[in-house]
């Protein structure tokens, strides 16, 4: 079944009575030359364990069941299940699960699905749930090892902006915290059924085996992170100190010991930094 010709697709779906929902971000990829070029980037080699999230009805499924040991697909949309069951037939190394990936049990499912295996994630996010599953992936620190999605290209800018740099958010310093992002390449909104209003990109985050900054404590870092860049148009002094209610002469002089103008705004600040910054305001967020 040729997944990337329009005809095939709409017959497909009309055949399972299959409508899309826009409120589940449903644009399905169909560009021929896509899928491969993420697959391969995805795949870590004959014995990778895939997580996909967001399958939709199998284009990429079908690229990365080709090269990875084993590919567990989750799906959201019951409706799409029947439609995954036909076109991912041929493939005896693909597992459906139905199911929110943002509510799974992960660790209990890479365990159960990929035991004795190297585990990447490559899957074509909906826009709307980007950032929660990047960082749902990140935060709860899985045994994976890459991370290859199609996001909006606003938000692949976003997610690979270095700390220092203007494009940096608190997404951002938390992902390169967990990661070293890269943006691998762009893709087009006609690649896409329907196709959605902005451009996409391919992005690939390599998980780090350790952090590159010493934090005295790892929550205090994400909180200090979030009130810095909070408040974007402030400078980082206001910013924390109105984020943490800690005095702002304290907050200047931090910044005034890890050589930062009393007037830096968040995004100048490497992620250094912040980490240098999160550990002398620590004692003063909790005095023993």
């Amino acid at each position: 079944m040729d997944l990337s010709n329009r005809q095939t697709i709409r017959e497909l779906l009309s055949r399972h009575g299959f409508t899309f929902r826009k409120q589940l971000g449903q644009n399905f990829l169909i560009d021929p030359t896509v899928c491969p070029r993420m697959a391969e980037s995805g795949v870590t080699g004959p014995d990778c364990g895939v997580l996909e999230i967001g399958p939709g009805i199998g284009v990429l499924t079908v690229q990365l069941a080709a090269r990875a040991q084993k590919v567990c697909a989750v799906e959201l949309d019951r409706r799409l299940l029947p439609v995954l069951a036909e076109t991912l037939q041929p493939f005896q190394n693909v597992h459906v699960v139905q199911g929110d990936v943002l509510k799974l049990d992960l660790p209990a499912l890479l365990q159960q699905e990929f035991a004795g295996m190297h585990i990447a994630v490559c899957a074509n996010l909906p826009y709307y749930i980007t950032s929660p599953v990047i960082m749902k992936l990140l935060e709860e620190k899985l045994p994976i090892e890459f991370l290859t999605v199609m996001v909006q290209k606003e938000a692949a800018e976003r997610l690979c902006a270095a700390p220092g740099t203007r494009a940096c958010g608190a997404v951002s310093a938390a992902v390169w915290y967990y990661a070293e992002p890269k943006l691998l390449f762009p893709v087009g909104r006609g690649s896409f059924l329907p196709s959605p209003k902005v451009d996409s990109a391919v992005i690939q985050l390599r998980v780090r085996k350790a952090p590159p900054v010493q934090l005295r404590d790892e929550t205090f870092f994400f909180r200090v992170v979030r009130a810095a860049f909070g408040q974007r148009r402030k400078a980082a002094a206001n910013a924390v100190s109105a984020g943490l209610s800690l005095p702002k002469a304290t907050v200047q002089a931090a910044l005034k010991q890890i050589d930062a103008p009393a007037s830096v705004r968040a995004e100048r600040l490497t992620l250094e930094q912040l980490a240098a910054l999160s550990n002398l305001l620590y004692p003063a967020a909790f005095p023993s």
